[in-house]
């Protein structure tokens, strides 16, 4: 995971509601045992033709998508099955951060555990961004800051520890890694009762 402490991108838009993880990442494509090559099959049955041709409607298919690393998306974004796959997908494609005014629960703490930003901003919020695809953002997860259209700022809400790790670019794993030696310390000094 790479740490993540500022995000300046230009934004992508996918509008549609409901966005299930299946259509993120179709269950067809997760055979792989690593998570590498899974932005390939990122939004596969909405980014393609039945004949493998893309689908220039979709959104990641349009001019000036090429290389945005925000995903700006419907409501629900992430909702059906807790596939960990499509937080991945996102990512190998190259997305950092999507924004919404709802973010599956599963989803969300998949994307904190894994290096993807999830935020959820106000509806007024979302449907400025939703009408201007290719908004230059600035992202500041310190601050926990959402800045745009020159002088245009939010707060959105990331638990304590997800900011901390997302600033770290560690995984809970890390995060426990880095106190091995207190832990180890804790085990020689602790005594054993039966």
């Amino acid at each position: 995971m790479q740490p993540m402490s500022q995000l300046r991108s230009r934004t992508v838009v996918l509008a549609t509601r409901d966005i299930d993880t299946d259509q993120i990442i179709p269950a067809r494509f997760l055979t792989a045992t690593s998570r590498a090559g899974f932005g390939a099959q990122l939004f596969y049955d909405l980014r393609f033709n039945k004949d493998g041709s893309p689908n220039v409607e979709f959104a990641l298919n349009q001019p000036g998508a090429d290389g945005c690393e925000v995903l700006v998306a419907g409501n629900n974004f992430g909702c059906g099955s807790s596939r960990e796959h499509a937080v991945w997908a996102l990512l190998d494609y190259g997305i950092r951060a999507v924004i919404s005014t709802g973010i599956a629960d599963i989803f969300r703490n998949n994307g904190l555990k894994n290096g993807l930003l999830p935020i959820v901003v106000d509806a007024e919020t979302h449907q400025w961004l939703l009408q201007h695809p290719g908004t230059e953002v600035a992202i500041d997860v310190a601050r926990a800051t959402l800045q745009f259209a020159g002088d245009r700022c939010v707060e959105f809400p990331i638990d304590q520890f997800a900011r901390y790790c997302l600033l770290e670019g560690i995984d809970q794993l890390g995060f426990l890694r880095q106190r091995l030696p207190d832990i180890e310390l804790y085990e020689r000094h602790r005594t054993w009762t039966p």
